[in-house]
């Protein structure tokens, strides 16, 4: 019996769809594998220090609408392969710290990680972009274990204090209303707003540290009061001690 061409196109169309689902499959695993070691390093910095360094974490897929409109945008050819070598942001994940200090922790802390490999490095904290957004973005090389092989794949992590990210989402916000055309005056106060918040997070991160200080000072001064009574409970027991064993003596005469 023959194949019809109506069967053929369904089982090319089967076919493909089969292919873009395992493909974005891929993308999911490596997002759940970042997911399940953030939350471990969470976990860990919070024992060893008492203090969480993240506030939250977001994580997102771009659709296939959205990985074509970018291939035909950059005009770039349509295929899995394509996109594999191409589109580097598939995969994202959101990290909001509450200080700029978390932000390099939690980026020393991804780089100390030997099954991962950081890419590429975007500071956009220490060297802003003109219209005032600030994030520290990485590409990190995650590895996807299957059932038939083993893929590295890329997943996009921007890092950010909650000011930074409060001023991007309004900001993405305000052009998403005006369709890209932002009115000049709007735009020099986005540029100052930007500047107020990072004037906060300088504020809030002299703070942070000032803090800090204090806690260590304390604990210092808590460390050295503890020596000081286990010396004071030794000399007061050694005569104790000694008087025990003058008695020992005396009842062995």
């Amino acid at each position: 019996m023959e194949t019809t061409p109506t069967e053929l196109q369904l089982d090319q169309f089967k076919a493909f769809k089969h292919r873009i689902t395992r493909f974005m499959m891929v993308y999911k695993f490596a997002l759940d594998t970042m997911e399940t070691k953030i939350e471990t390093l969470q976990e860990e910095f919070q024992f060893l220090h008492e203090y969480n360094p993240i506030e939250h974490t977001k994580s997102r897929l771009k659709s296939p609408e959205s990985i074509l409109k970018k291939l035909f945008r950059k005009n770039l050819p349509v295929s899995l392969p394509s996109i594999q070598d191409n589109i580097r942001d598939i995969a994202g994940m959101r990290i909001t710290c509450s200080f700029i200090s978390d932000i390099y922790t939690i980026q020393a802390m991804l780089a100390s990680q030997t099954d991962l490999r950081i890419v590429e490095t975007k500071d956009y904290i220490k060297q802003p972009k003109p219209n005032g957004y600030q994030s520290l973005h990485l590409l990190v090389e995650v590895p996807v274990y299957m059932s038939d092989r083993q893929e590295n794949v890329y997943v996009e992590i921007q890092i950010r204090t909650i000011a930074m990210d409060f001023w991007a989402s309004l900001e993405h916000k305000i052009f998403y209303k005006y369709n890209q055309s932002v009115p000049a005056k709007m735009l020099s106060e986005l540029k100052a707003a930007a500047d107020a918040a990072t004037a906060l997070d300088q504020q809030m991160e002299r703070l942070h540290r000032e803090i800090g200080e204090i806690k260590e000072a304390q604990q210092s001064d808590d460390e050295l009061t503890l020596q000081r009574i286990m010396v004071s409970n030794q000399q007061f027991s050694l005569p104790s001690a000694l008087m025990d064993m003058m008695d020992d003596g005396k009842n062995r005469q």
